[in-house]
């Protein structure tokens, strides 16, 4: 029975992950297309991973490695909600908001290492929109969820 629960919270994550991700992708998009600032570009960009960052990647396949890291933020956010705290909306809140912020603080070393024009590091405005960005994926994060 404890197997059938953790598949179910895997796909759960895979769900939850999919639309959190989906929105932050679509968001960072949009805020680049209204003002240029290339947050998306960052979102997407792997071109310093060794071997892979060497590939030209078709969209649809840097979107999937983006979700794949929504994905495990998500099952992430499940199981610590499951087994390390009480399930409250307090826990649901302050996990989302953390797991949210770790990955908004991304920013500094993916612009550090990325190949391709990406915002600078200083860049105060893109910083800003980064961490809007995954702001709205923490409160995506937690409200899926809760209608899932």
């Amino acid at each position: 029975m404890k197997k059938v629960r953790n598949i179910h919270m895997i796909k759960k994550g895979i769900w939850l992950g999919t639309l959190t991700g989906l929105l932050l992708g679509i968001v960072l998009w949009f805020i680049e297309y209204v003002t240029g600032i290339r947050v998306y570009t960052l979102l997407l960009n792997i071109d310093f991973i060794p071997v892979i960052g060497d590939i030209e990647w078709p969209i649809w396949m840097e979107w999937f490695f983006h979700l794949t890291v929504a994905w495990g933020i998500a099952i992430i956010y499940l199981a610590w909600i499951r087994f390390q705290s009480d399930g409250s909306k307090n826990a649901r809140w302050s996990t989302a908001l953390l797991l949210s912020v770790v990955a908004a603080l991304t920013y500094f070393p993916l612009t550090d290492l990325a190949i391709k024009p990406t915002p600078a590091l200083d860049d105060v405005t893109a910083i800003v929109y980064w961490f809007i960005g995954h702001i709205i994926y923490a409160i995506s994060l937690v409200k899926f969820d809760e209608w899932m």
